[in-house]
């Protein structure tokens, strides 16, 4: 599930229809900018601490002992990305990886179990299931503990929840925000149905944050065969679980994370929030160095043209775990560029969807990237649902957003950005085991593929701008 129109996707194809039409009909349609390759760069790129901003010496010293194992320029790579998207990068963190639902459901829970102050939860879905009624207890207690509870969950996101589970969270104290209504009388300001809140984090007593994929619901607490020692021969397209990925974060980027969600609370009128020390003083705890990209419709999206800037500097791999991979020309050209440069460019695409229609639209692009030197290949044991990137072994993201114009220009996604070898060494690991439970798409077999997939490519990428 990720956007209104793939909430449709039970419908009637005439009901189907009408509802694409309308939505054609409703919003214009926006592009992705261009991204300067040729841009120049800064001589170091800007570094935030507890203390304030590093002055260039320090922060150029900083990276140095940072980054002395990177296997390539992470400093002028920094230095580009900032001049893109004009976001610093916040040093002294410590970041944990966590591979699929159940690992993140457990750190989330048990970070929620000790808070004190409050939490921020903000999620695209949170379904009225085993594991979301689980969290919404734990939530209730916490406010009856004292603890300042606010989730904010978009509406189209939770259109499948009764309204009665949110008022279960509300007669017990949580402040809850639905996030742009889809019914226009319900709505604070300007309707934007075709912008939705796709973003995921919780922020605990401002001190403990977590983003990246995963969703409050039972699907996506559902284990894929990821890491499993057994692997069975067939794969049920039915009862596999999803594969998806999640970071914590302590450190002083946990800041930027809790403003993102007050921001956007704040631009949805959604009233004032109760008193709590949101901001507490934080110190460093960890070494990785990050940048924290919020995008949201009103402006050029920070996480494409952070994206662009890496692939077109990348220098050895580009490893790209994508769930809905419908690209513009602009990511295509980067990628097969970087392909013909020698650059060992890989995508892990989706091998079992939850949608299908999104996945013929991605699969129109095989033929112009199988040709420019990229290798594709679909994951099988698990429904991929994760949305993450390492290039060079040094620059990591790990978000909300997909690689599609629906993420980049009309949703409000959240993305960090990781600058650590180490880290990266820790992503690549995941990559590689991803590659072990995928079939490689090749060239001549795709060009061998059936004329009816061919003709479904043709209607869904006629489409690819709504979905």
């Amino acid at each position: 599930m990720k956007s209104p129109l793939a909430l449709l996707r039970r419908l009637p194809p005439f009901a189907w229809m009408l509802a694409l039409f309308f939505c054609c009909g409703v919003v214009a349609c926006k592009s992705l900018p261009d991204v300067d390759p040729q841009m120049p760069a800064k001589a170091t790129p800007t570094i935030e601490t507890t203390k304030g901003t590093l002055p260039p010496k320090k922060a150029s010293a900083l990276v140095a002992r940072r980054w002395a194992n990177a296997s390539s320029n992470l400093k002028a790579l920094a230095t580009l990305e900032e001049q893109a998207t004009g976001v610093p990068l916040i040093a002294g963190n410590k970041v944990k990886l966590l591979f699929d639902g159940p690992a993140t459901m457990r750190e989330m829970m048990a970070a929620a179990r000790v808070a004190t102050s409050s939490i921020n939860l903000e999620t695209y879905i949170f379904d009225s299931d085993k594991v979301g009624n689980e969290f919404a207890d734990l939530l209730i207690d916490k406010q009856r503990q004292g603890v300042a509870v606010n989730v904010m969950v978009d509406a189209v996101g939770a259109i499948g929840t009764p309204a009665a589970f949110f008022d279960r969270m509300r007669q017990a104290g949580i402040r809850v925000l639905i996030f742009n209504p889809v019914n226009p009388a319900k709505a604070h300001g300007n309707w934007e149905l075709n912008n939705r809140n796709h973003r995921k984090l919780m922020v605990v007593d401002g001190k403990v944050a977590f983003t990246g994929g995963i969703n409050i619901s039972s699907t996506y607490a559902n284990s894929s065969l990821f890491r499993s020692r057994h692997k069975p021969d067939q794969v049920d397209g039915d009862k596999v679980g999803w594969r998806d990925t999640h970071v914590k974060i302590e450190g002083p980027a946990v800041a930027p994370l809790q403003w993102s969600f007050i921001n956007l609370w704040v631009r949805q009128e959604g009233g004032e929030l109760p008193p709590a020390e949101y901001f507490p003083t934080l110190t460093p705890v960890g070494d990785k160095i990050i940048r924290v990209l919020a995008s949201d419709p009103d402006r050029a999206s920070d996480i494409y043209k952070a994206l662009v800037v890496a692939i077109n500097e990348a220098k050895r791999s580009i490893h790209i775990t994508c769930a809905y991979f419908v690209p513009d020309q602009q990511i295509v050209d980067s990628l097969t560029s970087a392909a013909r440069r020698g650059v060992d460019v890989k995508l892990v695409l989706p091998g079992v969807s939850d949608h299908s229609l999104i996945r013929y639209a991605g699969q129109a692009f095989y033929d112009q990237l199988l040709a420019g030197g990229v290798r594709i290949f679909e994951l099988q044991i698990a429904v991929l649902h994760a949305k993450t990137a390492v290039i060079d072994g040094g620059w990591s993201t790990i978000g909300s957003a997909n690689i599609d114009r629906r993420s980049f220009i009309h949703n409000y996604e959240l993305n960090v950005v990781v600058m650590d070898p180490a880290f990266g060494a820790s992503m690549e690991s995941a990559f590689n085991e991803d590659l072990r439970d995928s079939k490689e798409v090749t060239l001549e077999r795709w060009q061998h593929r059936p004329w009816s997939d061919r003709i479904k490519e043709w209607v869904a990428r006629l489409g690819e701008y709504w979905i």
